[in-house]
């Protein structure tokens, strides 16, 4: 079952963690970033921690997603830690089943297991991955039913078998930036998460598709829907608009097709984009909130009014890490509220 929170007012607050590799830094000075920003983020008061499946790109060092979640499991005492997402067409789901149940069988009721179908790379690097594109994404709804097979207990007379994975509760959430997994995720009665930090078009639509299609299950007697965004908090205004740079050169840079490491934030873009690709930008990051307390808190209530969602996932690449962690520190004190019109009794 879906771990609810029993606060029927204050919004939840999640994490998601790209794991960063800074500009002058390695993948292993990332890695203790991580863990040292979750547990503050589990001394903060936040909900879950997930990282999110990436292959062959210099800034993100989260490719092997089921070992960095361990290793952040292991350094925390009570947070859920998971995946935003695996990208399962990338794997056997035998293989994602035996990974997770021994993730769960190692930090019991603290494993999320979030699914996406994209590749999360490019397509030759997803060849490489798979070895063989045929069927990828299209597979998704056949790929998670034999992933959710393996996990179930019924599944304890099959000649091939999860173990360990099989009978552990594991809470299975669908990913997506369309409609396709919001309705997937509606029909199989499982919590959604819109990744609207990047991918902000079919935010409202997939939400709307998601309640719409809502059937209840033994996972979820209640649509349970996530928005993740980009959030980047500091005591000023100014200081958050600065450190924001380094989330837009970054975003700058797939939409130029180039792969850099985080870059150190700038006073100003106008020397890195032209007007059209500063357009793009703008548009991947519709929904990012960047300021102090203040300006957040507003923005961020309205957003939680508007979408009715469950529960707000803060995404936050923020260059220095000390800045980092003061953004998430800042914004779980603001203390947002639901929206009353899709509170549940």
């Amino acid at each position: 079952m879906l771990d609810i929170s029993e606060d029927k007012t204050h919004l939840p607050l999640s994490v998601l963690d790209l794991v960063p590799v800074i500009s002058g830094k390695t993948p292993a000075d990332s890695f203790k970033n991580t863990l040292d920003l979750a547990q503050n983020a589990e001394r903060f008061g936040y909900k879950r921690y997930w990282m999110a499946e990436h292959h062959n790109m210099a800034g993100i060092a989260s490719s092997a997603t089921s070992i960095l979640i361990s290793h952040v499991a292991g350094g925390t005492q009570k947070i859920r830690v998971g995946s935003g997402g695996i990208m399962l067409p990338n794997h056997s789901p035998l293989v994602i089943a035996e990974q997770f149940g021994t993730l769960e069988s190692l930090f019991p009721g603290r494993i999320d297991l979030g699914l996406g179908r994209a590749p999360g790379t490019d397509q030759l690097t997803a060849m490489a991955l798979r070895r063989n594109l045929e069927g990828a994404g299209e597979d998704f709804a056949q790929n998670l039913a034999e992933l959710r097979e393996y996990l179930s207990a019924d599944n304890a007379g099959a000649r091939v078998r999860a173990i360990p994975g099989e009978g552990l509760d594991i809470p299975i959430w669908l990913l997506g930036s369309s409609t396709y997994s919001a309705q997937l995720a509606g029909i199989l009665g499982l919590p959604f998460a819109f990744a609207s930090h990047f991918a902000p078009n079919l935010l409202f639509t997939a939400l709307k598709v998601y309640r719409d299609s809502f059937r209840p299950s033994e996972c979820l007697k209640e649509p349970y829907a996530m928005a993740c965004v980009n959030v980047i908090a500091a005591d000023t205004d100014e200081e958050a608009e600065r450190n924001a740079t380094s989330l837009y050169r970054a975003f700058l840079n797939i939409i130029k097709g180039t792969r850099t490491t985080l870059q150190p934030p700038v006073q100003n873009m106008d020397s890195f984009w032209n007007d059209a690709e500063r357009y793009a930008t703008q548009q991947m990051l519709t929904y990012t909130f960047v300021g102090s307390a203040e300006k957040l808190k507003a923005k961020l209530q309205i957003f939680a009014d508007e979408t009715g969602v469950d529960e707000i996932m803060a995404a936050g690449m923020i260059y220095d890490h000390d800045a980092r962690v003061k953004s998430y520190k800042i914004l779980s004190e603001l203390h947002l509220q639901k929206n009353e019109a899709y509170i549940r009794s």
